[in-house]
């Protein structure tokens, strides 16, 4: 070896082994080659995301006007349609990740995600513009939110998310979509006049053929298989190149950039003063993250949990969850001040995740 040489660890292989008796599988050596390694995967991760958040929008505004076509509302639009496509590159990168045997990244980008939306998403789109919060979102969606993402834990208190925990689960998505179609009806004139909007101006903004909504349907799955194979990929070897724990790649890197969809849609919302499709889009995004993205990854194949996510990460998420129900109630509006909150409560618990 070179004088003064470092060297970076590289993914370990599956059996563990390199051919050559050491630990590891194989070594990186810092050099033009090993820099060029490192760089070509933040690339593409960088493409992954990218990929992901395109694909995501593509896939959203495809089946919108696709379900507008079968006289679906705007309302049952905007509660489904767009929160399941914004949290389509979470299942995507999930699934990925759990067939590829990197559960850690699985786990992490679902519970990172969670903490992103309410902390970081919903605190930012609150110092962007205040937001005034209806009544039956606090009433309704955030406990529910609370409900299902309190039922993870007792799924996961064996250290494995199984088949029958993955079915549980969907049949909770079931009930939940269930529940929405119903209370979609009994929605007061001005939500549903805000939702109409937001469906026109946005995911209907243009009148396409039908053949260019199954093109973006079809574009936009491609762009998310693509995009989460790249995220994969490039987070695997990071974290392995890096010596950083796959857990903590997927709470950070990989959960923001699979949430930005939520950032662009809530944020969009929010400027045009449609507080509740902002607080509405961020809530039934996670979850779908739990219910939908979570069950449908462990049917495919059952997820290994980090004994550390019992006590570091789902207590992180439920402590988010619980502060958002107090601050949205005060005066049904979250102000500057209480986003801010939000985001610096974010930030504790990720340094307590990640440093602690």
């Amino acid at each position: 070896s070179g004088r003064g040489s470092r060297r970076l660890r590289g993914p370990r292989r599956a059996d563990g082994g390199n051919g050559t008796g050491s630990e590891d599988s194989w070594v990186v050596r810092v050099s033009a080659q090993g820099r060029a390694q490192v760089i070509g995967n933040l690339l593409l991760l960088v493409g992954g995301i990218g990929s992901l958040f395109f694909g995501a929008d593509w896939l959203v505004r495809g089946g919108a006007q696709l379900a507008r076509r079968f006289d679906v509302s705007p309302i049952v639009i905007g509660l489904t349609v767009v929160a399941l496509g914004t949290s389509a590159p979470e299942l995507v990168v999930v699934v990925v990740a759990s067939l590829k045997g990197s559960d850690d990244i699985a786990m992490g980008n679902v519970l990172g995600s969670n903490l992103a939306n309410l902390g970081l998403i919903l605190g930012v789109v609150a110092l962007a513009r205040p937001l005034q919060v209806a009544a039956q979102v606090i009433s309704r969606e955030v406990p529910m939110m609370l409900v299902i993402s309190a039922l993870l834990y007792p799924l996961i208190i064996d250290y494995d998310l199984g088949r029958g925990d993955g079915a549980m689960l969907v049949v909770v998505l079931c009930g939940y979509l269930i529940f929405v179609f119903r209370a979609a009806r009994r929605e007061p004139a001005e939500v549903l006049g805000e939702y109409e909007i937001f469906a026109r101006e946005t995911v209907l903004a243009s009148a396409t053929g039908l053949l260019r909504d199954g093109v973006l349907v079809l574009s936009g799955s491609a762009g998310l298989v693509v995009g989460g194979y790249a995220i994969v990929e490039s987070a695997t070897f990071l974290a392995g190149a890096l010596r950083v724990p796959e857990l903590i790649v997927g709470l950070t890197v990989v959960a923001i950039g699979t949430s930005l969809p939520e950032l662009a849609t809530s944020l969009v919302a929010a400027l045009r003063k449609e507080s509740d499709i902002a607080v509405g889009n961020i809530v039934g995004s996670n979850i779908f993250n739990v219910a939908s993205v979570l069950g449908f990854a462990s049917l495919i194949r059952p997820i290994r949990v980090e004994p550390s996510i019992l006590t570091k990460e789902m207590p992180a998420m439920l402590i988010l969850s619980l502060l958002v129900l107090p601050v949205a109630r005060m005066r049904y509006t979250i102000r500057r001040w209480e986003g801010a909150l939000l985001l610096v409560t974010y930030l504790v618990l990720m340094s307590w995740i990640t440093l602690g």
